[in-house]
C-alpha cells in the first residue's frame, strides 16, 4: 500500500486535509523571520526546544522524542517494534482498528510486517473486543486513533485501559492523540502506569505547523530509546525548531482557534441536519457525513472543487460507504462551505 495525495488545486479553499486553515500564528513568522544566515548554515540544537516542549506536556526529557512531523515518530516506532527479538516465526503484525489514517498501513507494510485490520463496528463503536482477541504471539504493535481520523470519535477511557491490560508487555500501544487539542482528551495521565504505552502528538493541526513538520512521541524512556536512535540526529530543520519554539507559547492563538473549530462543528451540524444528511459528532477539526441520498461522493466531492473547495472522499474506508469529510476550521470558511453544501445536497 502506498499514499495517494489528495488532488490539490492552487488558490481553492482547503478542507481536505484537516490542516489549520487561519495559517499558523504570526509569532511563528516573527520567529523564523529572525533566523540568520549563519543558523542556516549550521546544524540545528534543540536543547531549548526539548526543554520547552517536556515543560508543555508536563514530562520529563527523557520521556520525549521530537520528530519530522508525527508520521516521521511513528515509522520509526514500527520499524523498532519490528525489530525487537521474538520467538515467533512468521512475519510481525500491527494491529489496526478501522477505519484509520492510512499511513500507518504504509508504515507497517514499509517496515516489512503485516497489517491485522479490525473491521469497524455499527455506527463506529469502538471495538475493544475484537482489538484484544487480533493479538497473537506475531504481534508488535497496534495503533489507537483517539479521536478516531476520519470518524471523530473517541475511544472510551475504558477501552484503552482494557487493551492495555491484556496486551503483553513486549507490544507497543500507540495512541495518536494528533488532535487532542480540539478535544482535551488524553491517556497522558495514566502514561506511568503502562511501559509500553507511547503517546504521538503533532502541531500540523490546531498550532498549523503542517509546513514545517512538528511532532514527537511520549513515553517510557527506555520504550523510546530505540526509537531515538533511529530518528536521524538533525531532522528538524532550524526553521522547524524556532517555529515549534514559538507555537508553543502562544496561547493566544491556540484557543483562538479552538473556539473557531467549536463554532465550525455547529453549523455544520446545523447544515446536516436541514439538509437529513447524517454525520458523527466530531471529536477532531473536521465532520464526517453520509452523501449518499444527494449523489454518489466522488462526484460530490468534485463538484466541491469546481466551486473551488477541496474536500475529501472517505467512502472507500472501511465502514463509510458514502461518506466525504469536511475539515472544521475557521468560521468564514465554513460558512463558505456550508453554502456549497446546501446548493449541493439540497432536499428535493
Amino acid at each position: 500500500m502506498s499514499y495517494a495525495r489528495p488532488t490539490d488545486r492552487a488558490g481553492a479553499l482547503r478542507l481536505h486535509l484537516n490542516e489549520n486553515t487561519g495559517g499558523c500564528s504570526r509569532a511563528v513568522i516573527e520567529a523564523i523571520r529572525q533566523i540568520s544566515a549563519d543558523e542556516v548554515a549550521y546544524y540545528p540544537d534543540y536543547t531549548a526546544l526539548l526543554r520547552e516542549c517536556a515543560a508543555y506536556f508536563g514530562v520529563t526529557e527523557s520521556q520525549l522524542v521530537l520528530t519530522n512531523g508525527l508520521d516521521e515518530g511513528l515509522l520509526a516506532l514500527t520499524v523498532t517494534a519490528f525489530r525487537l527479538k521474538h520467538a515467533s516465526p512468521g512475519l510481525p503484525e500491527a494491529i489496526i482498528p478501522t477505519p484509520a489514517f492510512e499511513m500507518y498501513s504504509v508504515f507497517v507494510n514499509a517496515a516489512g510486517g503485516k497489517v491485522v485490520s479490525v473491521a469497524p463496528r455499527p455506527d463506529f463503536e469502538f471495538q475493544t473486543r475484537e482489538v484484544c482477541d487480533a493479538v497473537t504471539d506475531r504481534t508488535r504493535i497496534i495503533f489507537l486513533t483517539n479521536p478516531n481520523n476520519p470518524t471523530g470519535q473517541l475511544i472510551p477511557r475504558d477501552a484503552i485501559r482494557e487493551i492495555t491490560r491484556g496486551t503483553p508487555s513486549d507490544v507497543t500501544i500507540v495512541i495518536d492523540e494528533a488532535y487532542y487539542d480540539f478535544c482535551g482528551e488524553t491517556f497522558l495521565a495514566e502514561l506511568g502506569g503502562h511501559s509500553n504505552v507511547v503517546i504521538g502528538r503533532t502541531f500540523a493541526k490546531a498550532h498549523g505547523l503542517a509546513g514545517l513538520r512538528a511532532g514527537c512521541l511520549i513515553g517510557d524512556p527506555a520504550r523510546l530509546a530505540p526509537v531515538r536512535d533511529a530518528v536521524p540526529p538533525y531532522s528538524l530543520s532550524v526553521f522547524a525548531a524556532a517555529g515549534w519554539r514559538a507555537a508553543l507559547r502562544d496561547r493566544e492563538y491556540l484557543d483562538w482557534y479552538r473556539a473557531q473549530v467549536i463554532e465550525s462543528r455547529e453549523l455544520l451540524y446545523a447544515a446536516c441536519t436541514r439538509l437529513g444528511l447524517p454525520y458523527w459528532k466530531s471529536a477532531g477539526n473536521f465532520v464526517l457525513i453520509d452523501v449518499r441520498k444527494s449523489g454518489e461522493p466522488g462526484e460530490i466531492v468534485r463538484a466541491f472543487a469546481e466551486r473551488g473547495i477541496l474536500v475529501r472522499d472517505r467512502s472507500r474506508d472501511p465502514g463509510c460507504a458514502g461518506c466525504i469529510r469536511i475539515t472544521a476550521g475557521v468560521v468564514r470558511h465554513t460558512e463558505i462551505v456550508v453554502e456549497a453544501l446546501e446548493g449541493l445536497c439540497a432536499v428535493p
